[in-house]
């Protein structure tokens, strides 16, 4: 049988065999990444008051990991396609495991500061090379719904994060540490393990792939070769070129305001549902903080099968983001705890849905080999957006307002960021819209 003469249902049965091997481990290591990432903000709970940090120094905290990230994005994207995605995947679990656990021995701010950072370098490179991963294995018309499907790890990691890293805290005192010492440490130790099955497992392209039969790798090597040939007036670029490329510093934009309100948003909301009541314990803020990434997880993966489904990036991209700013405004400007996590959940779900039909958008106008760096170029600068958030919100919290007052800053952010989707300019054709709808050109 040739490669073309598959029947539409051996196609969707090699589209589902290629998912299964591949989304499952990846959506695992993402949930472990974020944990890691993330989990700063429940240990702040406990941390802030044994280490004597103000919201400013906390703000700080949260935010440094991106700058480090920022740094050595890009080499490590260029090591990336070096080294493969087995190995180099592998490194970077390893790394950030290690340090992740050492967070735990910190005895002030600035050994904070020093392991953040460092945790932000090793950590680098891992999303972007991720999503440049799938496109060796995945075809256009698959990519939203495919890169839904792993990056719902990220609200998936704190629907188990929450409860787990406020049950932790609660419950584990070994040694006279603390709960947050505990928390830090032991949520460290997986990404170590899976480093080393990462290295053991992960396969790095279709024709290497023993769990392929012949027939099906001359099939997916003929349907993503087609799928590259079928995609007009996409560019070539060397790494100088992709940094300096309008499109990409325009995506790198957008992404940056987005991560100011996303990551503003899930590093304070420990703290943010703290300061609705004080009687609430550590376990239950972490069962609250739950509800508004379960509805986050939902949202995205129905938003992005409606992309893939209508072949719509741009406008599926702008209006998640109209959502959430409104949400977060509405959000900052409640008093009512019932309803300000209401709105919250709308807020993540807008924040959310955004993701896939964006990272869907640098595959319109740049070719595969070059969406290595380009990715790691919007990732990284975005991902500024990730101090600028979290550190904004403690500078005006520690001005003497609530953590929710910040969500208004963010919100105006996030307007520009909806903005600037909705008129973005593609390669002619490259984003057929639905219907009776506006179109960039």
């Amino acid at each position: 049988m040739s490669a073309s003469a598959f029947t539409p249902d051996q196609e969707k049965a090699m589209v589902r065999k290629v998912t299964l091997r591949t989304i499952p481990f990846l959506f695992l290591l993402y949930i472990i990444s974020y944990l890691d990432r993330a989990n700063i903000g429940y240990a702040a709970l406990q941390m802030n008051a044994e280490l004597a940090l103000s919201s400013e120094a906390f703000g700080f905290i949260s935010g440094i990991f991106f700058v480090g990230y920022f740094m050595f994005e890009v080499p490590s994207n260029v090591m990336l396609n070096k080294y493969g995605a087995r190995v180099w995947i592998a490194r970077i679990l390893i790394s950030w495991g290690i340090l992740a656990a050492l967070s735990a021995f910190v005895q002030n701010a600035m050994q904070l500061y020093m392991l953040r950072f460092l945790l932000g370098v090793a950590e680098a490179g891992f999303f972007p090379g991720i999503i440049v991963y799938l496109t060796y294995w995945f075809r256009s018309k698959e990519l939203a719904t495919t890169v839904a499907l792993f990056t719902a790890a990220i609200p998936v990691s704190y629907i188990i994060g929450a409860p787990l890293s406020t049950l932790i805290m609660d419950n584990i005192h070994w040694l006279g540490w603390s709960g947050w010492r505990w928390m830090l440490f032991l949520e460290g130790i997986p990404a170590v393990i899976f480093g080393v099955v990462c290295w053991l497992r992960l396969t790095d392209r279709p024709e290497q792939a023993k769990w392929l039969r012949p027939d099906e790798k001359e099939w997916l090597a003929f349907e993503l070769e087609r799928d590259r040939l079928s995609r007009k007036n996409v560019k070539h670029l060397t790494v100088g070129q992709a940094i300096a490329n309008g499109k990409v510093l325009y995506l790198s934009f957008i992404y940056f305001v987005y991560q100011c309100g996303s990551l503003g948003v899930g590093y304070w909301m420990p703290q943010i549902i703290k300061g609705f009541s004080d009687t609430l314990t550590h376990t239950q803020i972490g069962f609250i903080a739950m509800v508004p990434y379960i509805i986050a997880t939902t949202a995205m993966v129905m938003w992005s099968r409606s992309s893939d489904r209508r072949n719509e990036r741009r406008l599926h991209s702008a209006i998640p983001l109209a959502v959430a700013a409104a949400a977060l405004m509405g959000t900052g400007m409640t008093a009512n705890p019932f309803t300000a996590i209401a709105l919250i959940s709308v807020a993540l779900a807008g924040l959310y849905a955004f993701k896939s039909p964006f990272w869907a958008l640098p595959t319109l106008f740049l070719s595969r080999s070059t969406a290595a760096i380009s990715i790691a170029v919007i990732n990284s600068i975005g991902n500024l957006g990730g101090f600028v958030g979290p550190y904004a919100i403690g500078l005006i919290k520690g001005s003497g307002k609530s953590a929710t007052a910040g969500l208004v800053f963010l919100s105006g952010l996030l307007v520009v960021s909806f903005l600037m989707t909705l008129f973005i300019r593609l390669a002619p054709g490259a984003d057929p819209a639905p219907a009776g709808a506006a179109k960039a050109t």
